[in-house]
């Protein structure tokens, strides 16, 4: 498969805010058929790298709904959306600075404690099964525009998940069977929905 072609067509599909953030890097070398690293506040830049020898085996609607999901997955990390946790780290991160100025050592750890348990829960929430779902379910959103059916944009979906396991020679993940099961529930396929435990695991 020619990259370049390829690479503008994806580029096409994407939404303009995926066009903006996201770059296709061609990359042979790598075992996998899509990756990209995960999106820290301070990257601005979000490559998405693909091996096109390994893309090509992939049917082209499954190659649309998963650059969709990848570019959805990059793009649903909210790191400074102002809630409980964002404000707790940062009075953590004033109290901190107020008290090294102040030199007092039990403020010090007090206001650190504070900024490091807020920062926990914030890199939880943006590692956890639901940030995963709704990359899928967003994807599906953006897929509605580009003439998928909902039914039709799980099943791809579904079926390139299970595609590029096969392709890479492994068995599925933890999250990739629960997305399963959840675009299944989507596609009509199974009623049995994923437990709102496993969605916040």
């Amino acid at each position: 498969m020619n990259p370049e072609p390829e690479i503008r067509r994806l580029l096409d599909i994407m939404p303009a805010s995926g066009r903006m953030m996201s770059k296709i890097i061609n990359k042979p070398p790598q075992s996998t058929v899509i990756d990209c690293q995960f999106p820290l506040p301070w990257n601005r830049d979000r490559p998405i790298y693909i091996n096109f020898d390994l893309w090509r085996l992939l049917s082209k609607p499954q190659r649309d709904l998963l650059i969709l999901r990848t570019v959805s997955f990059l793009g649903n990390f909210k790191w400074f959306k102002l809630d409980v946790y964002q404000g707790a780290a940062l009075a953590g991160i004033v109290g901190t600075v107020v008290e090294l100025w102040q030199s007092d050592p039990v403020g010090i750890a007090i206001a650190g404690g504070l900024t490091g348990l807020a920062m926990t829960r914030i890199w939880r929430d943006n590692r956890s099964s639901q940030v995963e779902l709704d990359a899928d379910e967003t994807a599906i959103r953006v897929a509605l525009r580009r003439g998928y059916s909902e039914g039709e944009a799980a099943r791809h979906l579904l079926s390139a998940i299970e595609a590029v396991a096969q392709i890479e020679k492994r068995s599925l993940d933890f999250n990739e069977l629960i997305r399963c099961q959840n675009l299944k529930v989507i596609s009509g396929i199974s009623a049995v929905g994923v437990p709102d435990s496993v969605r916040k695991d």
